[in-house]
């Protein structure tokens, strides 16, 4: 019987150009987010200088920075990073389901993965808790996603 093919994409960064669009609103949190992206991408091989930062209010705007990265091809992914913890009002809701719609858009619209590290959390404990804290960082599991995926997309 044969084997059937897999394609797997691997986790090495080198030669990939990769953008990570963060927000500032929360920023404790996400700059917390944002060094564990750029480690993680340079512990996988990425060179420092095939990194490009950008920073944007907050997560609302995240897709639109997104988009127009995608739409230059210049990078081979995206990281989205955010934090956006619910309050006493539905902002929450809109604020998140754009942020997390609007990303998968730019990826399906673009054919360029978007690694999804915006925090969606009931409480600021939460939030600190997978920037670094006891559940690992949500930042660096997006970005070596976003590798992944790379790499499989070249492959495919």
């Amino acid at each position: 019987m044969t084997e059937p093919t897999t394609v797997s994409g691997g986790l090495d960064a080198s030669g990939l150009r990769i953008a990570i669009v963060a927000a500032r609103f929360n920023e404790v949190v996400v700059d917390q987010l944002l060094s564990g992206a750029v480690d993680a991408l340079v512990r996988h091989g990425a060179d420092a200088a095939d990194l490009t930062v950008v920073r944007v209010p907050g997560a609302w705007e995240l897709p639109i920075a997104l988009d127009r990265l995608a739409g230059g091809g210049a990078v081979d992914a995206l990281v989205a990073l955010g934090c956006v913890v619910r309050g006493a009002t539905p902002h929450f809701d809109y604020v998140a389901g754009e942020a997390a719609t609007g990303c998968g858009a730019v990826a399906r619209s673009h054919g360029i993965p978007v690694g999804f590290g915006v925090l969606t959390t009931d409480t600021w404990e939460q939030a600190v808790e997978r920037a670094g804290g006891k559940l690992g960082n949500k930042g660096a599991e997006a970005a070596v996603t976003a590798v992944e995926m790379a790499r499989v997309l070249k492959e495919l």
